[in-house]
């Protein structure tokens, strides 16, 4: 199975879903815009949309995002199996009717508590992920937030600061705000090179730093099943089509050779016809055939 990837920017790629989706059997097919590259007008068999420091909106300093948009649509109302994380959720959220704003509460940074609502028990993503004794926590880099949920969305999980973290739209799509994706040296990463900024901000880069390396193997331990449960739907998805597909043409086979034998049948009869005139031919039975997917970090 084939996964489209979209990744905005150099600093913020896969992280741990790399190696969790190879091993799930998945095949991530990136493009990176920002390089140049095109966004793909049809998703392979499932969509990921990574986070970006770029607001859902701003289409003139980063060109490639109306593809995106256009490209979550479709694929949403195609039923393909999609993930959008952060950014990627906020461009689902605006592509499928819904409002992204800055947020009113500010900056969200660090690794943060993730509640699980009522819909999340039974969700194919999110069931019994976020129980336990402990707190389900994420890695956090946002300003900006999914303030309207696109008609028909489900919401499955809360936060502390904003209460969007997650819903599923339709059976096969799901956006998440926070970073399930992000490894302890990612996140350092977005926290060195806005070190300046979050320190205006009043937040201590170095126990951000600390904060991640601490619950690395937490994030691990959580969202691993997250990713190997959405490379699950995509194999199911898969293998769906292709049942769909074979079906569809076994029976446009089926009936290609019914005609076929019927014309045969007809052509045969046709001359026992000619010889009698003026008697209405007899119907002629058909003889059977057998058939063998610094602004803030996104």
């Amino acid at each position: 199975m084939r996964i489209t990837v979209i990744e905005h920017e150099a600093g913020a790629g896969l992280g741990f879903f790399a190696g969790w989706l190879a091993a799930a059997g998945a095949e991530c097919e990136v493009a990176r815009p920002y390089l140049g590259e095109a966004v793909p007008e049809r998703a392979a068999d499932g969509l990921i949309v990574l986070g970006g420091e770029a607001a859902a909106w701003e289409d003139e300093d980063y060109p490639w995002l109306p593809a995106t948009r256009d490209l979550l649509r479709r694929s949403v109302d195609g039923g393909v199996p999609t993930l959008g994380i952060c950014l990627g959720a906020q461009l689902m959220t605006l592509a499928c009717g819904g409002s992204v704003e800055r947020g009113g509460d500010g900056l969200e940074v660090g690794v943060r508590r993730i509640v699980p609502l009522p819909a999340a028990d039974g969700d194919p993503l999110f069931d019994g992920l976020l129980d336990g004794p402990q707190p389900v926590v994420a890695v956090q880099y946002h300003g900006d937030a999914m303030t309207r949920l696109p008609e028909g969305a489900v919401p499955l999980a809360t936060g502390d600061a904003y209460p969007n973290q997650a819903y599923r739209l339709g059976e096969r799509a799901w956006a998440v705000q926070f970073h399930p994706e992000a490894t302890p040296e990612i996140f350092t990463g977005w926290v060195d090179g806005s070190a300046g900024h979050l320190a205006a901000l009043g937040h201590s880069p170095a126990e951000l730093v600390a904060g991640g390396e601490a619950a690395g193997p937490r994030l691990a331990a959580v969202w691993r099943p997250f990713a190997e449960r959405f490379a699950a739907v995509v194999s199911t998805s898969t293998s769906t089509s292709a049942s769909s597909t074979s079906a569809s043409s076994t029976s446009a086979a089926s009936s290609a050779v019914a005609s076929s034998s019927a014309t045969a049948a007809a052509a045969i009869a046709a001359p026992e016809t000619a010889s009698t005139p003026g008697t209405v031919p007899a119907p002629v039975a058909a003889v059977p055939v057998p058939v063998p997917v610094p602004v803030t970090e996104g």
